[in-house]
């Protein structure tokens, strides 16, 4: 097993999506279904493109226009030949949060 994937499938690391500078862009990488989530609590960080399931991915909790709520995303990827798939919780007021990695078979 690789060791940046296996440490960040324990438990949850924060998470922010930096690469937005706001929630409008954020919702418009949602829409795309394609969005970049950045575990920072590695050597210099770890960004990952996510491609959106929708069945998995829920913005019931998120207030776009008010840029309040939770977004909950969630994607399969390959990260160092091994299939995950990586679910994360962002906040919307400060577009950072927790996630993890899950080893899909």
């Amino acid at each position: 097993m690789d060791e940046l994937v296996q440490r960040l499938s324990e438990g949850d690391h924060p998470v922010i999506t930096q690469r937005y500078k706001s929630v409008e862009e954020l919702k418009q990488a949602i829409d795309r279904g394609y969005v970049l989530v950045k575990f920072t609590d590695t050597r210099g960080g770890t960004e990952l493109g996510v491609r959106l399931d929708n069945v998995l991915t829920n913005l019931s909790d998120a207030d776009f226009g008010q840029s309040t709520g939770t977004v909950h995303l969630a994607g399969n990827l390959t990260l160092n030949y091994v299939k995950v798939r990586c679910i994360a919780d962002v906040d919307l007021a400060t577009l950072q949060g927790k996630g993890h990695l899950e080893i899909v078979e």
